[in-house]
This record gives C-alpha cells, sequence and structure tokens, in this order.
C-alpha cells in the first residue's frame, strides 16, 4: 500500500457500522494498492456522529456534508443516508470529483436513479468510480455459485426461486422508522430487501430480468411512531403513524433467455430472522444457497450415476475460494461482516487500476427498473409489465 485513499462516510446507522467494519478490515487483510483511511464521518446529530466516530474509528466529524465533499482532502464519499438523499449526495460528490459508494437500492425512483447513472457517466470520463453496495455478492458462496454457472456446471438455467425472508415487522406494534414511510424509503420490502435478491438473481445468471407479474401488500397500516432508534427498529412512542409503503412483495419474473424467475421479500416471515435464499436449477445440475448458513454451497451433479446423486455440501472456506485467500484456515467460518471488507477491497481496486466497479450505477439503474415494473404490475393486476 503506497499511495493513501481518504473516505468520507455520509451516515452512522446499521449501515454506517457495516461499512466502518468493511473499511477498517479490507487493508489488514488483503494487499491493496492504495491505503483507505477513515478520514471523516458526517451525521445530523453532532454528539451521535462524535460517538458513532469513536466507536468505530473515525477521524473526525462533520455535519455539513456539502463542505466535506468541497474538501480537497477527501477521495470517496460513502452513502449510507436513507433513499431520498441518494441522488443528490452522490451527484454532487461526482461532480466535485470523488469516487462513490452508494448503498442500495440506488435511488427511490427511476428518474433520480438516471440522473445519478449518468452523473456517473459524466465523471467516468474524468476517472472518477461509482458503485452499488448489492454486497451478498460479494459473500464467497454467492460469488462461487456465478463462477459455477457461468463454468456451466449446471448446464442451462431452467427456473430461480428467490427469497428474502425477515420477521422483525411481524409484531404490529412494532414502531414506525425511516423504512416505512415512502417518502424517505421508496418502498417497502421490495426496495429494502428484494432489490437484494433481484440483483443476485441477475449477478449469479449473469441474464437480466425484462419482464415480471406482481402483487403488494401492505399488512399492517398503523403502526406506534418510533421512540429511540435500535438497530432497525426500536422503541415505540405514543403516538401513530400511517405505514406508507409495501410489507409484502411476491412476484414472477422473465430473464433474458425466457427462464422464469420467481420471488418473494418479506418482513412478516415468523421465524425467519435473515433468509435470504436461492435455488438455481438447470438441466444437469443446481445450486443453492440461504444466508442463515452462510459459508454453505449446496450442489447437485445431475451428471453423476442415478445412484450417487445427490446435494453436495460445498463449506465455502477454501483458499481457493473467492476471497478466501485473505482470510481464516480451512474451515474457520466468515460471517455477516466479511462481504462489507470485500466490497471495500473491490472498491479500491477498481479505483486503483482504472475499471469500473462493479456493480455499476447502470446495474443498479436495471434493478431500479424492475423494482418500478413490480410496482407498475402490481397496481395493474399483476399484468405482466416490462422492465
Amino acid at each position: 500500500m503506497t499511495t493513501e485513499l481518504r473516505v468520507a462516510m455520509i451516515g452512522h446507522g446499521f449501515m454506517g457500522a457495516a461499512h466502518s467494519v468493511g473499511w477498517r478490515q479490507a487493508p489488514a487483510a488483503f494487499d491493496l494498492p492504495l491505503s483507505p483511511s477513515m478520514a471523516v464521518l458526517v451525521g445530523r446529530d453532532p454528539d451521535k456522529t462524535a460517538a458513532a466516530a469513536r466507536k468505530w474509528g473515525w477521524a473526525e466529524t462533520s455535519t455539513d456534508w456539502q463542505e466535506v465533499i468541497a474538501r480537497d482532502d477527501i477521495d470517496v464519499i460513502d452513502i449510507v443516508t436513507p433513499g431520498e438523499s441518494h441522488a443528490e449526495i452522490a451527484i454532487a460528490a461526482l461532480a466535485a470529483g470523488k469516487h462513490v459508494l452508494c448503498e442500495k437500492p440506488l435511488a427511490n425512483s427511476v428518474a433520480q436513479a438516471e440522473a445519478m447513472e449518468q452523473a456517473a457517466q459524466d465523471a467516468a470520463a474524468n476517472g472518477i468510480h461509482a458503485m452499488v453496495g448489492f454486497t451478498y455478492r460479494r459473500v464467497p458462496a454467492v460469488t462461487l455459485m456465478r463462477d459455477m454457472i457461468a463454468a456451466g456446471r449446471v448446464g442451462t438455467v431452467r427456473q430461480v426461486r428467490a427469497s428474502y425472508r425477515q420477521d422483525w415487522l411481524a409484531d404490529p406494534e412494532s414502531p414506525m422508522t425511516w423504512r416505512l414511510d415512502k417518502d424517505r424509503a421508496g418502498s417497502g420490502s421490495l426496495g429494502d430487501i428484494g432489490a437484494h435478491i433481484i440483483d443476485m438473481t441477475q449477478f449469479v445468471t449473469g441474464q437480466s430480468l425484462t419482464q415480471v407479474s406482481a402483487v403488494l401488500e401492505t399488512l399492517v397500516e398503523e403502526r406506534p411512531l418510533l421512540g429511540e432508534s435500535v438497530g432497525l427498529s426500536g422503541t415505540a412512542a405514543a403516538e401513530r403513524g400511517r405505514v406508507t409503503v409495501d410489507d409484502v412483495a411476491l412476484f414472477t419474473g422473465r430473464l433474458a433467455s425466457g427462464t422464469l424467475a420467481t420471488f418473494e421479500a418479506t418482513r412478516f416471515a415468523t421465524g425467519r430472522k435473515n433468509a435470504l435464499d436461492i435455488e438455481i436449477s438447470g438441466d444437469s445440475g443446481a445450486l443453492h444457497w440461504n444466508l442463515e448458513d452462510l459459508n454453505v454451497l449446496d450442489f447437485y451433479d445431475a451428471t453423476q450415476p442415478a445412484g450417487e446423486q445427490g446435494f453436495t455440501r460445498i463449506l465455502v472456506t477454501e483458499p481457493e475460494h473467492p476471497y478466501l485467500a485473505g482470510w481464516w484456515p480451512t474451515g474457520h467460518m466468515l460471517g455477516y461482516e466479511h462481504g462489507f471488507s470485500h466490497q471495500a477491497k473491490d472498491f479500491v481496486e477498481a479505483i486503483a487500476s482504472g475499471n469500473a466497479p462493479h456493480p455499476t450505477f447502470a446495474e443498479g439503474l436495471h434493478v431500479q427498473r424492475v423494482l418500478d415494473a413490480v410496482e407498475r404490475s402490481s397496481s395493474n393486476g399483476s399484468a405482466w409489465t416490462g422492465v
């Protein structure tokens, strides 16, 4: 590591903590061509921002993101704010010549995402890079799944089943958070966790979704307002507010090849804490992965003799597996936080090499268009709707 890459992160909630771990751990685990430094943490409340900076290792704090973006000593802007501010911050940062990492989904609307993608194109002409934080791509087992499909290990992909199920809103008295406000979040389960399974399906298959048929449902329309924020949720206040986003998103999609894919995104799956599940069925094999057992990839090889067929449990901890050479000996597990270190690694390496980091803002824009098509389909009687 020879040259410092000075990072300013805007926002410091749940995703801010995860990104902080990534920035802190990546240069220790991997031999990076540039040395990222955690220069500035930006938040609205000076005391809370200072406490977060002390906890996660940021050198200084600010409450003025415009001032930080204008600084000559900042190279990267990492955006972990709610969706309604992504476009304004990202476009300003790219115009100021800063590399941008932006949490998913890219924006709250297709129009905002299009403006962000155009800003990224303009910045790329000057060697400035932008990337979307679809971090689950960088779980080693998911990257291995992509590689095995590309190598033909399952043959022609015939069907995809993807779901993301959580239960943190199953209690109707769980309080309102910004994720339940359409003006701030853009959508509910659809954009928050459905975006992940859309991106993952496209990533592992190498194909884009072209049309969808969908239904969105709000199961609890009124909740207590948020008192004190704790993790994804928090404590309830006495006042109540209106939920303006979907609780459940169910949709069928068609990939560019014509392959059908089914999707479920819900925060009402009682007992499921963070169950992102994807299964790819091909004409000569299948692959399956679940986030709640993230070090394991299940592989079915249908080319084996009938008496020897069955799912094989691949423990993705070998140094030959994606990203694993930087971590522990075989069999020593990785966790949720490691994807954020891999994200920082890949972003830094892309900046150093001058190559576009993936997923690009263009890829994030396509996911935004899928989200929009799902909403349009649901409002039109689940009619098949083009992306």
